[in-house]
């Protein structure tokens, strides 16, 4: 008789469940744009990488995209190239690291069912990681890992930078509080370190959209969102449609323009540093 009525309730219970519908949003697609350049100056060529995917159905997969083409040209003529699939998405390309960082603004265009999208970009430097150790601190447990990262400011100037944790985890900083200063700052990891684990942290240069566009994802995004890989929140970048936009109009067009592409487009100098976990 208990396992009759246990059996009983277990199907009442089954045979009682209703099948929700959700309605989640759609709209067109978008194209998904991962053109973060990080730039080592102390090698002879950059290994330029762009991923490119399109945005789906909220359950769905992100694809990635097959492009017409994608092209990178320096609009004083120091830079032209094309940029080959390597794989689904993924296009690349080895420019010379001089070329990238000599300060040229160089000319992102994205040729994608007959369509174009572009981008402007300027290399912009960032300073060395002058220190980065392990502390004892915690922020809201016990167990989480504070790492303590030290970097002097580049002087005599209004500075941006964008801190790279892993794990997808990004800072956006200004030196409005410590210009011209060196400056020293606490990160706390949860439960995404443990012991022995290698952790390779980065300092990037930043201009003040880059740091607007990134400081917006930093706050509107989840701690385990890559900004650059899933960007799901319409978070307008730099990346713009001009397939319909008259030259002699464009600058006056490009907020009326709908069809723009999620990401960002930015050339930076990166500054790694490396630590142990104990």
């Amino acid at each position: 008789m208990r396992l009759f009525a246990v059996c009983a309730l277990v199907f009442s219970l089954w045979s009682c469940e209703d099948v929700i519908e959700v309605d989640t949003p759609s709209e067109d697609p978008r194209l998904i744009v991962d053109a973060l350049i990080r730039v080592d100056t102390t090698t002879a060529f950059t290994n330029v990488r762009i991923q490119v995917s399109q945005t789906n159905g909220f359950f769905e997969s992100i694809p990635p995209v097959d492009l017409q083409q994608i092209t990178l040209t320096g609009l004083d003529g120091g830079l032209s190239a094309i940029l080959l699939e390597t794989a689904p998405g993924v296009y690349e390309k080895e420019i010379t690291t001089a070329a990238l960082s000599s300060g040229e603004e160089i000319f992102l265009q994205i040729d994608f069912e007959n369509e174009f999208y572009v981008a402007y970009a300027t290399y912009v430097p960032a300073p060395q990681i002058d220190e980065l150790t392990q502390g004892d601190g915690f922020l809201f447990d016990e167990d989480d890992t504070e790492v303590v990262l030290r970097f002097t400011d580049i002087p005599d100037q209004d500075n941006y930078y964008v801190f790279d944790f892993g794990f997808g985890n990004f800072l956006a900083s200004e030196d409005t509080f410590y210009q011209d200063q060196e400056f020293i700052f606490s990160y706390f990891y949860d439960d995404e370190v443990e012991p022995g684990d290698e952790l390779t942290i980065s300092i990037l240069g930043a201009d003040a959209p880059f740091y607007n566009y990134m400081n917006q994802l930093v706050e509107q995004s989840e701690d385990d969102l890559n900004p650059f890989q899933t960007p799901t929140l319409t978070v307008r970048g730099n990346l713009i449609n001009a397939t319909e936009i008259d030259n002699d109009e464009f600058f006056d067009n490009v907020e009326m323009e709908n069809n723009f592409a999620l990401g960002y487009f930015a050339i930076v100098q990166e500054h790694k540093a490396s630590l142990t976990i104990e």
